[in-house]
């Protein structure tokens, strides 16, 4: 208890002017109309056919009562309605029953209440909503608190505001008082969401009197709504006097401030100019222990921007920036936006570059980038869609000979890449490279992407030399992202001129797939000498073909009908399993077969059964069938006796092919 007089104390002494606490004045019930706005049309109407069928004497109708068996026989009705969801039904029987000033039984009100606020719709949210103010109205106890809590909680989904303020207005006109902490917070958050905080106030005003006049604890409103209120006062009434009874309440009430409490009443006094307020503020902030002033400080910066005193924002800003020694991240991305619209606002271009040049030189060389004034104000713009301005104000900058941090230029360079305007920033990229910064890995992954993705291939290549000669290690992200973009456009003469440049550099890892990448685009291309070209560099750097490697060149001299090539490729091969330098070569049934189809469409039938005999050694299943068809379409009138007066041996190796085959039948 010390504890807490000696802080309200405290609270109340901070800001001098403030008054002892006065109570507040008992709303009136003029909102109430609200209420019934809301309900239109009428609920609780009858629909035509039922008014036909009412007696004409109202007074009597109003008087009309019900017998016990009625009851009972509605009170059942409703009860079954509600356990098969017949949701009609059941209000139908609630409205027989309450039109006769009778009530269901307890269990069964909130049962029905909790069940009409639970759908979720319009129609049965004004029915929750009209019988929980009949209930309240005519016989409170019947009502729970978690019935009210449901009810609010499902017009807080729904965003529905002045039914809620009404409700809540309604308990406390009829002095039903549920504990602030089971619908408080509900309703700060639809205030919030409907931009009430204005009704708010009203609301909290009033549950404060109920708590400090009636003596009741539990009505006391939390830090959270005490901070709502005073965010009404500051930010959107803009009033020292109702900020102050504010103040006044949390004291009386024991509500302990937190930095919130603190940032609105530094931006209210710096909107209005009260520099000894301020500084009275800042006192009492240490003196709770509040050592953070990233809030305290946005929010002076905040209301220096209202109200147009350009010059106490760039204090403000330089300020902080020596307290915190240059190593924190004060200004959030509210405030950055705040500062650009004010300078911008004021016509003070040249204000905010100077501003940003002097920030650098106080932040600290270990901060990162994005956490740097500059980063902040320069991505602002650009959220803003601003990003003109963001290169007006980098041009103003080097018109300044200041200092250009990396954290001004990332954010443009982050903004061309998104808008593909790749040449550009390439161009920005040397810029900030002959200014002796240097970007990361990821920054040049991103805009080698968007280059790529962009088909500006050029500036790719450029962004990657640049990425070389600034000695960054991780090059393996940008070089496959390249390599990968030039194969999917089919440009294999570019995948093969950047595979030659960088190849020899040791933080790339050039492997065989990657000139098989080359090859095979070339032999889909039918660019048989570029793909023979770049066959004879890939091993002449000693980088060993293999399967994929041979199949491609296979598949291509096919196509083309270059069988002789495909010979001289099987004697290759034939070579290196010979003498045991089968070193990356899969001999299997895909590459057996490759060689066999072209072998057999060529005519090379001694080869044919060189293939046939490895492949019968390395028990790799041959289909037959395939190369009879291959014979066939080929050679169909290669007549044996013809072979036999040119060459003995293709006759021999031709007979050998067709008893293999099965021609010979």
């Amino acid at each position: 208890m010390q504890c807490l007089q000696i802080y309200v104390e405290m609270w109340r002494k901070a800001v001098c002017s403030i008054p002892p606490y006065r109570p507040f004045s008992s709303s009136s019930a003029t909102d109430i109309p609200t209420l019934y706005s809301f309900l239109q049309p009428s609920i609780f109407a009858l629909k035509p056919n039922e008014q036909s069928k009412q007696p004409q004497d109202s007074t009597n109708s109003q008087t009309k009562t019900l017998t016990e068996e009625q009851k009972t026989t509605l009170q059942t009705t409703l009860e079954k309605s509600l356990l098969t969801h017949n949701t009609d039904e059941a209000w139908k029987s609630f409205k027989a029953l309450t039109i006769c000033c009778t009530f269901p039984n307890k269990p069964l009100t909130n049962s029905l209440i909790t069940h009409l606020s639970s759908l979720q719709d319009t129609q049965n949210l004004k029915r929750a909503f009209a019988s929980v103010i009949f209930v309240i109205e005519k016989d409170p106890k019947l009502l729970s608190f978690e019935t009210v809590t449901t009810l609010l909680s499902s017009m807080n989904f729904a965003n529905t505001a002045a039914p809620a303020f009404a409700l809540i207005k309604c308990m406390f006109k009829n002095r039903y008082f549920v504990p602030f902490e089971l619908w408080g917070n509900m309703l700060v958050d639809v205030s919030r969401k409907s931009g009430s905080l204005v009704a708010f106030l009203r609301v909290f005003e009033e549950c404060c009197r109920i708590a400090i006049d009636e003596k009741l604890n539990y009505m006391k409103p939390d830090l959270a709504a005490c901070n709502a209120a005073l965010e009404c006062c500051c930010c959107e009434l803009e009033s020292v006097s109702d900020a102050e009874k504010v103040v006044a309440t949390m004291s009386v009430l024991g509500v302990r401030p937190d930095e919130s409490s603190f940032g609105f009443l530094s931006y209210l006094f710096a909107l209005k100019g009260l520099e000894k307020k301020m500084d009275e503020l800042e006192k009492l902030m240490v003196e709770f222990g509040f050592s953070n002033k990233r809030v305290f400080f946005n929010s002076l910066i905040g209301g220096y921007v209202k109200s147009g005193k350009i010059d106490s924002v760039s204090t403000t800003i330089l300020r902080s920036l020596r307290e915190g020694n240059g190593k924190e991240w004060i200004f959030s991305d509210e405030t950055h936006c705040e500062v650009v619209k004010g300078y911008l606002q004021n016509g003070a271009m040249k204000s905010l570059a100077s501003l940003i040049i002097e920030a650098q030189k106080l932040e600290s060389p270990m901060l990162e980038v994005d956490k740097s004034f500059g980063y902040g104000i320069i991505s602002a713009c650009i959220n803003l869609g601003l990003a003109d301005k963001a290169h007006s104000i980098l041009d103003e900058m080097n018109a300044q000979s200041g200092s250009v941090g990396l954290g001004v230029y990332v954010p443009i360079l982050k903004a061309y890449s998104k808008e593909h305007r790749t040449a550009e920033a390439t161009q920005l990229v040397m810029d900030i490279g002959n200014s002796g910064l240097q970007l990361d890995a990821g920054m040049y992954d991103m805009l080698i992407e968007a280059s790529m993705t962009s088909q500006d291939f050029q500036s790719a290549f450029t962004l990657f030399r640049d990425m070389r000669d600034a000695r960054i290690l991780d090059l393996k992200g940008s070089y496959l992202t390249i390599m990968t973009g030039l194969m999917e456009n089919q440009r294999p003469e570019l995948m093969a001129a950047f595979l030659d440049e960088v190849v020899e550099d040791p933080r790339i890892e050039v492997k065989t797939h990657d000139w098989n990448s080359i090859i095979h685009a070339f032999c889909k291309a039918g660019r048989l000498e570029d793909a023979r070209r770049t066959f004879r560099r890939m091993t002449f750097l000693q980088f060993e073909p293999n399967d994929q490697t041979y199949l491609s060149l296979i598949n291509g001299y096919v196509t083309a009908e270059k069988y002789f090539s495909v010979l001289m490729l099987w004697n290759e091969i034939k070579r290196k399993i010979s003498g045991g330098k089968e070193k990356g070569i899969n001999f299997d049934h895909n590459l057996v077969d490759a060689f066999l189809y072209a072998l057999v469409k060529g005519g090379f039938f001694d080869a044919v059964m060189q293939v046939v005999e490895k492949s019968q050694e390395m028990k790799i299943f041959v289909d037959k069938w395939r190369y009879k068809q291959a014979f066939m379409e080929k050679h169909k009138k290669l007549k044996v006796s013809k072979l036999r007066r040119r060459s003995f041996r293709k006759m021999e190796a031709l007979i050998a092919f067709k008893n293999w085959a099965g021609l010979n039948a």
